[in-house]
């Protein structure tokens, strides 16, 4: 028998003198002990009044705390042709909700369970905690409420404190503000049921676990599942009141098929609060629809918890009430929310395929499969498709609740989102990736590693359905990693191998990456050609001169890179074997480098050089040379001649050398000489007059003595030319 709290009648004066009613349950207690201690479910309901307008409302009204509220009428098969809004007051702000509508097309029962008793009743919405409210339903019409089903009432449920973690959590402040004017002040609340004060509060209930079936009903086996079983939060977990679902539970033969649904309401619940609500959800569909339980046989919540429904036992197959003319071959999976517009999360649609493929698992079926459901009503679904009862109809394993009823249920963004749980819960991974392999390099289409390798992957399937991944080693696992793993390591025989990831899914089902080329090699690469120095043209500086780093490395597999590593750094690639660089003269520079293959084996090889800068004046001269003096000259003196023949000849030992001169426009030529062999004219004419250039280069394999001797040209009309030494490597 449906149990109500009963309702005493106060009033608020507003501030523009008018009166307000609101209702009270009795036996009053402190609203601001409201969730410091452990209290029961308590449904409250308001009837709601005809108007002259043509519409049943409810004023706006003052009542004691609630989270949760619906609509209900006289008549479970009767329909609400028409809509119906609600607006609530915050508890702790005092604020006004915006109008909401109430999901009225809501399946009636089916079944014995069904009875004279039983209520209709639109979808209960969350609101979270509450002290005020204000209903209206209009019908379709609008002009008149001769349509509307009679005993229509705003349900209020109050989901209690049931949870230890909900006893330990912070109670929101009670605040008591002014009522809204935006109503008529004189519309009245009056009882609705004949109740006596002493039996107006719903009794309390400790949480417990499932009660045990009436040894008169058949209780099937629970058959093993191909999968896991999921957690599951029992209904003791989330605080159900055992004696509000006083009859044995009902059975089907087994479960063909899974209809998802959504609550409804809001989606920016606190996951703290999902106990509650599903509390709330039972309180309503017992105390308002007058069901005998809960209708859903699972409720998800949007960080992923499964909460138990519908009592009898998780893994046997409970008859519930969620989809009008299938119940009989199905089970029902609620998702907390709205989702019409805004999709499930993915901890929500994770856990809505883990429950839907433990239980079709029970029965060898695969999610992703299609199923004949016998139907037990004549009707039509959302989309206009007509069913006759007693014949057969395809439907997929996982179906939404508007497959098989005429209801926008589980909102048009969750219908959107089945495939992807079909395809999670059957398998297998989807998206199955490696997106790094640590260890080694690659090159190419070919990764290069010394052994140990680990491979990283990634797969759109979440973890929690997949049993295990395992890394293959030329076709054969060789290391296992769990389903919530992204990488796992292992070291490589010397040789070729092929480097993949298998995923198995918890189904069975197998999904591979395509195989990577891997090289396992132990060599290092060489220098055939160790760093060696030579001077450049360019500006001599005293303190630096231009210069050429050289080097040739070569690798067995292949070369990765070649770096500089003093007296500066860089990095070159493999074909790059030189550099432009500049020395500092007088000091003994070493110049170390390292090449790398792909594998990571690497080889140094380095070698020191001291570049010398020779002024003119420990050159030999021969002819006329006059001495100048400058800052911008090297050691701030040159020689400068114009006479034809004259000459300056330097020796040293050493493997590269370059002749330093200045430029201008009227600068004239030479002719170098090395090892009294003429081997280049160099011409010092210059648009811009340039000083310490390195006009000539000369380098050799090794070091060794040699002269270097240039002499005037004495070139027509500018036969004058000025030299700044002589730069050498030893």
């Amino acid at each position: 028998m449906k149990r109500r709290a009963w309702i005493t009648l106060g009033a608020v004066v507003l501030g523009g003198g008018g009166l307000v009613t609101y209702a009270v349950a009795t036996p009053s207690q402190d609203p601001g002990a409201a969730g410091r201690a452990k209290r029961p479910v308590k449904v409250y309901d308001l009837a709601l009044k005809g108007t002259t307008s043509g519409k049943r409302e409810l004023p706006g009204t003052q009542t004691k705390q609630f989270s949760m509220l619906g609509v209900s009428w006289t008549g479970a098969t009767k329909r609400l042709h028409g809509s119906a809004q609600v607006r609530t007051r915050n508890l702790e702000t005092g604020a006004w909700t915006a109008w909401k509508y109430l999901e009225a097309n809501v399946d009636p029962l089916e079944g014995p369970e069904a009875g004279a008793e039983m209520r209709g009743a639109s979808e209960p919405l969350w609101v979270g905690p509450s002290d005020g409210v204000q209903v209206q339903v209009v019908h379709k019409n609008g002009s008149t409420d001769s349509g509307l089903p009679k005993g229509l009432e705003v349900n209020l449920v109050d989901p209690g404190v049931a949870t230890n973690a909900e006893m330990k959590a912070k109670p929101a402040a009670y605040v008591a503000p002014a009522v809204s004017d935006s109503t008529s002040p004189t519309d009245s609340v009056t009882p609705t049921d004949s109740a006596s004060p002493s039996d107006s509060a719903v009794p309390s209930a400790p949480a417990s676990a499932s009660p045990t079936p009436s040894t008169s009903a058949t209780i099937p086996t629970a058959p093993p599942s191909t999968v896991p079983e999921p957690p599951i939060t029992s209904r003791a977990g989330w605080g159900a009141d055992e004696s509000l679902s006083p009859d044995p539970s009902e059975y089907n033969p087994d479960v063909k098929a899974v209809f998802v649904h959504h609550s409804d309401g809001t989606n920016d619940y606190s996951c703290a609060d999902s106990a509650s609500i599903v509390r709330g959800i039972y309180a309503y569909h017992t105390q308002t629809n007058g069901w005998n339980d809960i209708g859903y046989n699972f409720l998800v919540d949007k960080c992923g918890t499964i909460f138990e429904g519908r009592k009898g036992g998780v893994d046997r197959p409970v008859l519930g009430a969620h989809t009008y003319g299938w119940n009989r071959e199905s089970t029902g999976i609620a998702v907390l929310g709205d989702h019409t517009s805004t999709g499930a999360t993915n901890a929500a649609l994770t856990s809505v395929a883990r429950i839907a493929a433990w239980k079709l698992g029970q029965y060898n079926a695969d999610p992703v499969s299609t199923v004949k459901l016998t139907a037990g009503a004549t009707q039509t679904n959302y989309f206009g498709t007509s069913f006759t009862a007693g014949s057969q109809y395809t439907f997929n394993r996982i179906s939404a609740h508007r497959d098989g009823y005429n209801t926008q249920c589980p909102g048009s963004s969750l219908y959107g989102q089945l495939p992807t749980i079909r395809a999670w819960a059957s398998g297998p991974a989807q998206d199955l990736k490696v997106t790094s392999l640590s260890g080694a390099g690659q090159s190419g289409s070919t990764y290069y590693t010394k052994g140990a390798i680990a491979a990283k992957w990634s797969t759109t399937t979440p973890g929690s359905l997949i049993s295990k991944f395992e890394l293959l080693v030329d076709g054969k696992a060789v290391a296992t990693a769990s389903g919530t793993a992204t990488s796992v390591g292992t070291t490589l025989a010397l040789g070729t191998h092929t480097v993949a990831v298998r995923a198995v899914h918890q189904s069975g089902k197998t999904t591979t990456t395509t195989a990577l080329n891997v090289v396992a090699e132990t060599t290092a690469p060489i220098f055939t050609t160790a760093p060696k120095l030579s001077l450049r043209t360019g500006t001599v500086n005293t303190s630096s001169v231009p210069v050429t780093l050289g080097w040739k490395a070569t690798d067995n597999t292949a070369l990765k890179s070649v770096s500089l590593l003093t007296p500066t750094t860089a990095t070159f690639g493999p074909t790059t074997a030189s550099s432009s660089r500049t020395a500092a003269s007088g000091t003994a520079s070493t110049w170390s480098m390292k090449a790398d293959d792909y594998a990571g084996n690497t080889r140094a090889s380095s070698a020191s050089f001291t570049p010398v800068i020779l002024q003119e004046t420990s050159a030999t001269k021969s002819g006329t040379w006059t001495s100048r003096s400058s800052t911008s000259y090297l050691g701030g003196k040159s020689y400068s001649s114009g006479s034809k023949a004259a000459s300056l000849t330097w020796t040293f030992t050493g493997r590269s050398a370059s002749w330093v001169a200045s430029r201008a426009s009227s600068s004239g030529q030479v002719y170098v000489y090395v090892d009294g062999v003429k081997v280049s004219t160099v011409d010092l004419k210059s648009s811009s007059t340039l000083y310490r250039q390195a006009m000539w280069t000369r380098s050799w394999s090794s070091s060794a003595k040699h002269t270097v001797k240039v002499v005037v040209v004495g070139t027509s009309g500018r036969p004058t030319i000025t030299t700044d030494g002589l730069v050498y490597i030893k």
